[in-house]
């Protein structure tokens, strides 16, 4: 791999945007309950269309509704509804996409995301997914938690996509049609797969592109390695810029935080069971991100990170 940079515990320490924000047990709990929970064997692996994916979210909207998220505003209800085209004269697939809100002191955007998708029963076989993509799920219902007790300086957007697996469909059907005005997003930060990594490595992918927003990059957990890359074209195949539901933000030149792990040995396997990820890593990268998104709230003008960008592009 290239140009992969580890922040140095010195630069964390020192860099004027942390914020510590360290969770409760209670808080790693429910985390590890929500990927335990959409992982079990009656969600038949969430794939698109499916009574599993039906059945998972209705606990999410259970747990959406639990925090005191509500829908978006102009939307009648949580699920924003879009139709995948089906393949040689295969029947159309609905999907569904999960859209709560938090109101901030202003009105950019930050849309925080998380596929709950997966790819079902293959051969008999249930494909539980949990960290691909329950793990992200999980996150984001954690962070959502956090910022309805601490209001935020910009409007946080929650969207749990639908169809990750099937081409980003649920992430390109909300840049099509989202509930807002597509210039009002500022920003994207993505979750898929977060809680399997040996290594203690989590990757951050984006600042190739936004090296604006590296200073936010900070955790103080000197267990957690934060790492920055994959996302130079250059590497081809190990670029992820648009590999998860932040490709379909790129390509309306969003900028985007991704956050994940490199592919394991139970990537795309039946082996993705909740007892095969590592928890105590889960905890780490989830609260890790959380302080990165802690970190960049308080910048109460989020445009003003990209302003001599936007400057550019004007001259």
């Amino acid at each position: 791999m290239k140009k992969l940079l580890l922040i140095s515990l010195a630069f964390l320490l020192s860099c004027s945007t942390v914020k510590n924000n360290q969770s409760d047990p209670k808080t790693g709990e429910q985390l590890l309950k929500d990927v335990e929970t959409l992982s079990l064997d009656k969600y038949e692996g969430r794939k698109t269309g499916t009574k599993g994916s039906e059945m998972a979210r209705t606990y999410l909207v259970g747990r959406l509704k639990e925090i005191g998220l509500k829908p978006y505003p102009g939307m009648s209800s949580y699920e924003q509804n879009f139709e995948i085209k089906g393949r040689n004269g295969a029947a159309a697939i609905q999907g569904k996409n999960l859209i709560s809100y938090i109101p901030g002191k202003s009105d950019n955007i930050i849309v925080i995301s998380a596929h709950y998708d997966h790819i079902g029963v293959i051969k008999n076989e249930i494909y539980n997914g949990a960290d691909d993509n329950a793990s992200g799920t999980a996150g984001l219902l954690q962070f959502a938690k956090y910022f309805s007790k601490n209001k935020p300086n910009n409007t946080l957007i929650f969207a749990l996509f639908d169809a990750e697996e099937m081409g980003l469909q649920g992430a390109k059907a909300f840049v099509a049609n989202p509930p807002v005005a597509i210039e009002k997003i500022k920003l994207n930060i993505n979750m898929d797969m977060i809680s399997h990594n040996d290594k203690q490595e989590l990757y951050v992918a984006g600042t190739f592109k936004y090296p604006e927003l590296k200073s936010f990059l900070v955790t103080t957990n000197p267990n957690l390695k934060l790492l920055m890359g994959h996302d130079d074209p250059k590497l081809g195949h190990d670029d992820w810029t648009n590999q998860s539901d932040q490709g379909a933000f790129n390509a309306k030149n969003i900028p985007f935080l991704y956050f994940g792990v490199e592919d394991h040995k139970d990537y795309h396997k039946a082996t993705d069971e909740y007892q095969n990820i590592n928890k105590t890593f889960f905890i780490d990268a989830a609260n890790a991100i959380q302080q990165v998104i802690v970190n960049i709230d308080t910048q109460r003008d989020i445009q003003a990170i990209f302003r001599e960008r936007l400057q550019m592009k004007k001259q």
